[in-house]
């Protein structure tokens, strides 16, 4: 039996009037997913634990079957392994956002979705100002800096405070001040650094500041195999899914093009997990490209992200299964919900459907936040997923 999980990042939502009512993946037209819900059986589940924050930290290891109050330390140190940055007794990693800062309100959380090569520069300037040089340049706005103190600080992630003043959400509680420090240090070199003044010249938004959140220590985690008898591969354009990957022992597929936003490879990502499948039992594809549009408030390219996701994705996916031979489920859902309405991630309940051999269809049409409401496996702790697509 090959299992597969298709995960497209934040594509759960509310209702919009824009939409007359309807919710983006309601709006969207995604006749593979529908079609997947039609042949399988849907639920909601509940990816993100109480007393726990609504990112794809969290989700995505609760998707995985590891309990977050067990495994999770942060999402920095998730995003460090798959950088290949080792984390000993006593480091802490942070995500460090390049972002844009305009008249003190949180313009742009990804500095306008800045390019990892343009990143990179930034990078190599910054590093002499951080203890022991310890700053990683990573994919596009998202970077890693190790610090040996700051585990206690309460940072706030910068995609929760669009639009609003970041003198009301810096850093606060133990080590605040020297992580205040730092961000105020990078501003001055942002400001004069020759990838900026270009990104101005073009009618680009600037990383004119860093924004440090995310942090932990390394955790500890069995691997995938160890949990469930099963060799896998992750597929993901961005490091704090590879990173996951990497603890769970998975292995990390990367792939040409994949870049995290609605242009990524998707073609690329459904060929690498096919070919995967022929020597592997698992595979976990995610795409983020419909939670960058959460993020930034758009609801006609969230709309458009689905219905890439469905098209060239999904369809491509399952049509690749159906012809293989062999034996196989599929796990669909989001990690969380990515509401238009607060540019943020929420709590919210996501929809399911896991289809494919020996599942019995449970009466579900449609892929969407209502329609799963009435699914066979009515609402389940996410952590259950994995052992539900096996069953």
């Amino acid at each position: 039996m090959k299992l597969v999980v298709l995960l497209g990042d934040g594509m759960a939502d509310l209702p919009l009037a824009q939409l007359q009512g309807k919710t983006p993946l309601q709006a969207a037209k995604k006749p593979n997913m529908d079609l997947l819900a039609k042949r399988g059986r849907s639920g909601l589940a509940q990816t993100v634990p109480e007393g726990f924050p609504p990112g794809s930290d969290v989700a995505n290891l609760s998707v995985m079957g590891y309990s977050p109050s067990r495994h999770y330390s942060g999402r920095a140190p998730l995003e460090a392994a798959a950088m290949g940055v080792v984390l000993a007794e006593g480091d802490i990693a942070f995500r460090c956002n390049f972002v844009t800062i305009v008249d003190g309100i949180m313009q742009d959380y990804s500095a306008g979705h800045i390019t990892t090569e343009e990143g990179r520069e930034l990078i190599e300037a910054l590093q002499p100002l951080m203890p022991q040089r310890r700053l990683y340049a990573g994919v596009s706005y998202r970077n890693l800096l190790v610090l040996q103190a700051g585990a206690k600080a309460i940072c706030t992630p910068p995609h929760d405070i669009s639009d609003q003043p970041v003198a009301d959400h810096l850093p606060r509680g133990p080590d605040a001040e020297l992580l205040i420090r730092l961000m105020d240090a990078a501003r001055p070199v942002l400001a004069g650094h020759p990838v900026n003044e270009k990104r101005i010249a073009a009618g680009k938004r600037p990383a004119n500041a860093i924004w440090l959140w995310g942090q932990g220590p390394a955790p500890a985690m069995p691997s995938f195999a160890e949990k469930y008898g099963l060799l896998g591969a992750m597929i993901s354009a961005v490091d704090l899914l590879k990173g996951i990957g990497k603890y769970a022992g998975l292995e990390v597929i990367d792939v040409a093009g994949a870049t995290g936003n609605i242009d990524t490879n998707y073609e690329g990502k459904v060929q690498a997990a096919l070919q995967a499948l022929k020597r592997l039992d698992f595979v976990y594809l995610h795409v983020e490209a419909p939670d960058e549009m959460g993020h930034e408030g758009n609801t006609e390219l969230k709309v458009k992200a689905i219905e890439l996701f469905d098209e060239q994705v999904v369809g491509p996916m399952v049509e690749g299964l159906d012809k293989s031979g062999e034996d196989w489920r599929v796990l669909l859902l989001p990690d969380h919900a990515t509401p238009i309405a607060i540019k943020t991630h929420s709590r919210d309940p996501v929809p399911f459907t896991i289809a494919g051999t020996g599942v019995s269809p449970d009466g579900v049409e449609r892929f969407d936040e209502l329609a799963a409401q009435q699914g066979g496996y009515g609402l389940v702790e996410a952590t259950k997923l994995v052992g539900l697509l096996r069953e």
